[in-house]
């Protein structure tokens, strides 16, 4: 095992986001991302690691597990283990009890090829998990590992409130790092408070490991009007470079952890973090006004983590109907009608291969594991079920053969 770690450039592959094998026309809209494209990756890891960007964040559920399984396949099996920084994390949302902790880590070496993990999280620990997994000897069994030689430094992947991190980093010193949802958008947000969150980890002297700093793709797409402010002043930088080069401007961050599932999203990251430029005074006051406009159209702060659809009975891809929501949402200014309506058509399609947002039955369980700390079951039931498909028009059909088949 290596004693010193060398960060590079700062720039991880997000394993959340892989290439997949599209199975051909099922309907718009719908993806299966279990089916990682490890041909199409391989070339992705190969350009990195060739450039020095060779750190990769990966977790149990990635993928319905075959993020590890890609790890293994296209990194450890190619590259020596000293030559590639890894990351996996203990999947205890979605885990039972203790008794599950050795096995899974275990099976997650296996899956990924290797014999140690550079760095090793608990994933996604909530405070209403926190005491259940403290007594089940989750923080005991990871120091334990760590002595071992298992992995070299102990994490917390969370999404939590910083006043719950504060509280955790204080019970346990032993952490030595944490990994947070950090972006211009949700620096200042109510809901995901991200400066809150940098300012405690920072106080506690912990380096920060980011992700989401594209949130899910959103700060690379932003509305026209800030794509045009921030062309006007750079017109050769990419958008996705202004989200990134915030998140690296911020003291304390050790690295960017970025869904790259395309070879061109890594030449253009590479373009950012080769020579990496903080962003000036006058940048910084044109994300504030970048911020206001994105918040101005968008409805449903979802980033399609798929934590939802994983913890769900049904299997109700939440994520999926609310990108088609602000899809819908963004074009409810045109003239066209046609504009409006082909999210509802992308949804119609969807529901009838997938379960459709009527079928929720408000278990709670989707609300628990939001990192988003979205009221999921309201929204597909008024947003989706209701605004949305009320577009659609098998759904406009049916009412007026409805209305047609009512006596005079």
């Amino acid at each position: 095992m290596k004693k010193e770690i060398d960060f590079g450039k700062r720039l991880a592959y997000g394993c959340l986001r892989l290439p997949i094998v599209e199975a051909g026309f099922v309907a718009p809209g719908f993806r299966d991302d279990s089916n990682v494209d490890e041909a199409a990756w391989q070339k992705i890891v190969d350009r990195g690691m060739a450039n020095g960007y060779n750190y990769f964040d990966t977790s149990w559920f990635y993928h319905n597990g075959n993020s590890e399984r890609a790890i293994g396949h296209c990194v450890a099996d190619r590259y020596p283990r000293e030559s590639f920084i890894l990351s996996d994390k203990m999947p205890v949302k979605f885990m039972k009890d203790g008794s599950e902790m050795e096995p899974i880590f275990e099976e997650q070496l296996k899956k990924c090829h290797v014999d140690y993990f550079d760095f090793y999280l608990i994933h996604a620990i909530s405070s209403e998990t926190y005491d259940k997994w403290t007594k089940e000897g989750l923080f005991d069994f990871l120091v334990k590992k760590r002595e071992e030689g298992k992995y070299r430094e102990f994490g917390l992947s969370l999404h939590e409130t910083p006043e719950f991190l504060d509280r955790i980093l204080t019970e346990h010193p032993e952490v030595d790092f944490v990994m947070l949802q950090i972006n211009y958008l949700d620096w200042d947000s109510p809901a995901i408070r991200s400066r809150e969150l940098y300012e405690t980890a920072v106080r506690h002297g912990k380096p920060i490991v980011v992700m989401e700093p594209c949130k899910g793709g959103t700060l690379a797409n932003p509305p026209e009007e800030a794509v045009k402010l921030m062309k006007d002043y750079n017109p050769d930088a990419s958008i996705a470079s202004w989200a990134y080069r915030f998140v690296g401007s911020l003291p304390g961050v050790r690295v960017v952890s970025v869904g790259m599932p395309r070879m061109e999203f890594l030449e253009d990251n590479m373009k950012t973090f080769d020579n990496f430029q903080p962003l000036n005074d006058e940048e910084y006051k044109i994300l504030d006004q970048v911020t206001d406009i994105i918040n101005s159209k968008t409805a449903i702060p979802c980033t399609n983590c798929k934590y939802c659809e994983e913890a769900c009975p049904f299997d109700i891809p939440s994520g999926d109907y609310f990108q088609l929501f602000n899809d819908y949402y963004r074009m409810t200014e045109s003239s066209d009608y046609n504009d409006v309506c082909t999210p509802a058509i992308t949804y119609g399609f969807m529901k009838e291969r997938r379960a459709g947002a009527d079928k929720c039955v408000a278990c709670g369980k989707c609300e628990k594991v939001c990192p988003q700390h979205l009221d999921i079951a309201n929204l597909l039931k008024e947003k989706i079920a209701g605004e949305l498909y009320s577009h659609n028009p098998d759904s406009m059909l049916t009412d007026k053969t409805d209305e047609m088949g009512k006596p005079e």
